[in-house]
């Protein structure tokens, strides 16, 4: 069998598609790449993986640039990745898969395809969530949940550690610093506690008897139907943080929450988390979380 003549082939005719069927484009090339792969792999079978760095020298002598050692890697590879998964979502460019097919773990490719394709990520927007280990820093527990295909809930999605940019390199962190670190980009914050977060406000001042308290945070997640209680702290998880976010917590479902929404969640961010005072924390709406500052 003439592998090189038929790679030859898979490749013009995928020039010809794009030149005369604009509207399939995409799918000419995630098509023709997966065909390429298929037969740089059963080449690689017969002459050994040397033959890719052969292949590529001649099929750019012949066609021109785009043919390097490096894409044909990419399509030996998107045709592995494709055979372990059965199938890949045409919505994302080859220029997305070529961002993904770096990564070893397939169950890693396909949660970041799943966002991709449901957030409408750009390019450089997927580059940035790999870049900043966003599967890396998921709960084992919620990468369980995506490879069974099961149910999620509000925290699930709760990065750890949460990265927070320090723009103004500051070297000492209070509370207050930290919070206007995360009010300056409030929208990047709430996307790493996971998805449907919306912002209400700082400071929320709420009177416990005739004390007034102040919720650092207060967001509500619109898909989960439920608020959410955001305490920052710049030192190690101590256990009167607990008592502290759950009062909080209580006051919102007794006064704000409506009664066909979710109860109320709290989520401590901390320098250092401490697994012990979580392990007997009764209330297993809380949960702890540290920051990274960038």
């Amino acid at each position: 069998m003439n592998y090189y003549k038929d790679i030859k082939n898979e490749l013009l005719n995928n020039e010809v598609c794009k030149k005369v069927k604009n509207y399939a484009i995409n799918k000419s090339d995630l098509q023709t790449y997966y065909n390429v792969g298929k037969l740089l792999s059963k080449a690689g079978k017969h002459y050994g993986q040397g033959i890719i760095k052969e292949y590529s020298i001649r099929l750019t002598n012949e066609l021109g640039k785009g043919y390097s050692k490096r894409n044909l890697w990419l399509m030996l590879r998107f045709y592995e990745v494709k055979e372990k998964m059965q199938t890949v979502s045409a919505q994302l460019s080859w220029s997305h898969y070529c961002e993904l097919l770096s990564i070893k773990s397939v169950e890693e490719i396909k949660y970041y395809m799943q966002i991709a394709e449901i957030h409408s990520l750009s390019v450089r927007q997927l580059r940035d969530k790999i870049k900043n280990r966003e599967f890396q820093r998921l709960p084992i527990d919620t990468k369980g949940k995506l490879i069974n295909s099961n149910l999620s809930s509000v925290v699930d999605f709760v990065k750890d550690p949460i990265l927070i940019k320090n723009n103004y390199n500051y070297t000492e962190i209070s509370e207050k610093i930290l919070q206007k670190l995360i009010l300056e980009d409030i929208e990047s914050f709430m996307k790493e506690l996971g998805n449907s977060f919306c912002f209400i406000s700082s400071e929320y001042k709420i009177k416990i008897g005739n004390v007034y308290n102040y919720i650092d945070l207060l967001l509500f997640n619109f898909e989960f139907d439920c608020f959410v209680v955001v305490e920052l702290k710049v030192t190690e998880l101590k256990k009167e943080h607990t008592g502290q976010i759950q009062v909080y917590m209580n006051y919102v479902d007794n006064n704000l929450k409506k009664i066909n929404q979710d109860k109320t969640i709290g989520i401590i961010i901390c320098k250092k988390d401490n697994k012990f005072i979580m392990e007997y924390c009764s209330d297993k709406r809380i949960l702890a979380k540290e920051y990274e500052l960038l």
